[in-house]
């Protein structure tokens, strides 16, 4: 018999790099995970403890990598992902989409290994073009309060590229789309999240702006299937992975009301600064390369999410 793929996943500890811990484990692969649990954290990976296939390391991945042995795969998912870790903690954000990328990329280039960049649907910024195909370049500001993400991540996808181009690394890029489920924080500060504890505590639910922005929220199974397919296909170039399923932030606040039977009222704060006024991803690419959609939708996701979300709460 062969010997199992060994996979890297960096920020492997995270909300999506948890989710992958997972899938790559039941697909066969050993695990490597690494984090340094800034915004990391070890109950979402406690049950592969003690599992053969998977390896927790906890390291900063701005430091020069060293992995002993075979290296088939590395997943690059370190980052803070939410505008409230990555306004906490900017030049960590920076750092780890610059410094931690070319590690990442370097590892893989020592190895001979798979590359595959998480990215991000913020690279759009705020778009002027609707749905965003891959094609589409963004309108980003470098020098605003999200700027530390945005660049971050548009950055990495050029070493990616870079690295692809001149050392002949075997890369991929995946750019996600707003995604939701069970190991969110609860006080992460997306609009998901917030919502369903604000509605569970009994608090107001805060909308900003007049609540007319769009976002488009994919389960976190259906991503993760969409990456695993990505990461073992041949085409280089970036992949949207998200739910093309559109709703206003105001829809969705009334939504997570009537799901959670709460008596919470919506109340209306000022927009922060370049929040994207609409998101919504255009996954052609995705449907004809990978034959890939998502699968669940977001009444079914949402009840999962608000049943993991219950017992984090103490309320199941």
């Amino acid at each position: 018999m062969s010997e199992k793929p060994v996979s890297v996943i960096t920020g492997g500890a995270g909300f999506l790099g948890s989710h992958l811990c997972d899938k790559l484990i039941e697909n066969g692969h050993k695990v490597i995970c690494l984090d340094n649990l800034i915004t990391g954290n070890l109950e979402n990976i406690a049950h592969l403890f003690g599992n053969e296939n998977f390896r927790f390391i906890k390291y900063d991945v701005t430091e020069f990598i060293y992995v002993e042995g075979r290296v088939d795969n590395i997943l690059h998912f370190a980052s803070p992902a939410s505008p409230i870790d990555y306004l906490k903690f900017p030049i960590q954000t920076l750092k780890v989409g610059s410094l931690g990328t070319h590690k990442a990329l370097g590892l893989a280039k020592a190895k001979k290994a798979r590359f595959l960049l998480a990215s991000t649907s913020e690279v759009y910024g705020d778009p002027e073009i609707h749905p965003q195909p891959e094609s589409y370049w963004g309108n980003v500001n470098p020098i605003g309060p999200r700027g530390v993400y945005d660049e971050a991540k548009r950055f990495a996808e050029a070493m990616t590229m870079a690295y692809h181009r001149y050392h002949g690394v075997d890369t991929r890029i995946v750019r996600i789309f707003n995604t939701y489920g069970p190991r969110m924080r609860l006080d992460d500060g997306r609009v998901l999240p917030t919502f369903i504890s604000q509605a569970l505590k009994g608090e107001d639910l805060t909308v900003f702006g007049d609540g007319s922005q769009t976002r488009s929220f994919c389960f976190v199974d259906d991503l993760v299937e969409g990456i695993f397919r990505l990461l073992n296909t041949d085409f280089h170039e970036p992949v949207n992975i998200g739910n093309p399923d559109e709703i206003t932030i105001l829809e969705f606040a009334e939504e997570v009301l009537k799901h959670t039977n709460s008596k919470s009222k919506i109340t209306f704060k000022e927009l922060p600064v370049d929040d994207p006024k609409v998101r919504q991803p255009d996954i052609t690419l995705a449907k004809k390369l990978l034959n890939w959609e998502p699968k669940i939708s977001r009444e079914e996701g949402i009840k999962i999410t608000l049943d993991y979300f219950r017992k984090k709460l103490g309320m199941s």
